[in-house]
């Protein structure tokens, strides 16, 4: 079934359709959403809002951009709307303990470790990971959809809706600022 007819069987409100439709694009958003939040569990909660949006706004959708691409999209966005979400309830939270009403403080976990990575890489790719979520949210997002996903610039930049330079400058940023993130830990690995 091409994209087009495939849209249009969804727009029908298809059930076949939409479950083609899952089951073509489930991997790749979960990995992207994981790459994006570093947690199992909110990847597959997301993902499966992101599925839930796609079902319930299919109508509006018009095809101006490929069915993979408005995926990726309401993924980013929805991941990247999670980790605000984190980082409010963990100023909330950091407040709260400061002034002696809570006792305890929301950590994003430090060592996340991405299931597709053999056990022998499980150290390099928790560091990776650890070195990915200090990136600023576009270049993480940028990286991932990049490095992870595969997709080109034009395809990144109609995902993020910015422009070709705009997704250049930022994986440039990212790569340089993960060369500055990793290059002590290579340093001292190989001494």
């Amino acid at each position: 079934m091409s994209e087009q007819e495939l849209l249009i069987q969804l727009q029908k409100g298809d059930e076949t359709a939409f479950k083609t439709l899952v089951e073509t694009y489930q991997k790749r958003v979960f990995n992207t959403v994981l790459t994006i939040v570093q947690n199992s569990e909110e990847a597959e909660d997301i993902s499966q809002e992101v599925f839930i949006e796609v079902y319930q706004s299919v109508g509006k959708f018009r095809g101006e951009s490929k069915i993979s691409t408005w995926l990726y999209r309401i993924a980013t966005m929805k991941a990247l709307e999670e980790i605000r979400k984190k980082k409010a309830k963990k100023r909330i939270a950091f407040f709260t303990n400061l002034f002696g009403e809570a006792n305890e403080v929301l950590h994003e976990p430090v060592n996340f470790v991405h299931p597709g990575i053999i056990m022998e890489q499980q150290e390099n790719a928790c560091t990776l990971f650890k070195a990915i979520s200090l990136l600023s949210n576009n270049q993480k997002v940028a990286f991932t959809l990049s490095n992870i996903e595969g997709l080109n610039y034009h395809e990144i930049s109609e995902v993020m809706q910015i422009s070709l330079s705009s997704v250049e400058s930022l994986l440039f940023r990212a790569k340089s600022n993960l060369r500055k993130s990793l290059g002590n830990y290579y340093k001292n690995q190989y001494q």
